[in-house]
């Protein structure tokens, strides 16, 4: 499910799993089940910015070479 998101849907929906589970109105089987889709998202939306963080070394390298 995750690789069909983008960064920004990722963090769209972990804001909202953050502000359920900080409303206090899930069950407990609910809070762990979203906690467990908020831990994933986590992963993916660090994965993005690993990706991202790799590109931008990349072309800052390369910009540093040829100047």
């Amino acid at each position: 499910m995750e690789d069909k998101l983008t960064f920004e849907q990722a963090m769209t929906r972990l804001e909202q799993i953050v502000a359920k589970l900080e409303s206090g109105k899930c069950s407990l089987d609910e809070s762990i089940r979203l906690f467990e889709e908020g831990t994933r998202l986590t992963g993916f939306c660090r994965q993005s910015l690993d990706t991202a963080e790799q590109k931008i070394r990349r072309l800052t390298d390369t910009a540093a070479v040829e100047e």
